[in-house]
């Protein structure tokens, strides 16, 4: 058949499984460091004060290097790794990803 895709049949456990059956557990993944922070949007203006309203000191792009600093709010404190300039981000456009693991 054109155009069909195979697909993986996924199963789960019914609700009426025995205790103490073995189960997968999602968890955070707390024995693994942190995944770092990416900026996802095509660039991000960096600003003098974690306000959309203040002073855009630079452009962080997408792929850039940066480090975090600290946070307020939504906004961060970052440095650019590749032009060295240091200001405040929106958190909408620049998050750390997360993981998670199942135990």
């Amino acid at each position: 058949m054109l155009g069909a895709l195979a697909l993986p049949i996924l199963s789960t456990a019914p609700a009426s499984a025995a205790p103490g059956a073995a189960a997968s557990v999602v968890t955070p993944c707390s024995y693994l460091p942190p995944l770092p922070y990416k900026v996802h949007a095509s660039a991000v203006t960096i600003r003098s004060r974690a306000s959309s309203k203040s002073t855009a000191v630079g452009v962080l792009y997408k792929s850039h290097k940066f480090t975090v600093h600290k946070k307020s709010g939504n906004w961060l404190y970052i440095t650019d790794r590749t032009t060295g300039v240091k200001g405040w981000v929106s958190g909408t456009y620049v998050y750390r990803d997360t993981r998670m693991c199942l135990d």
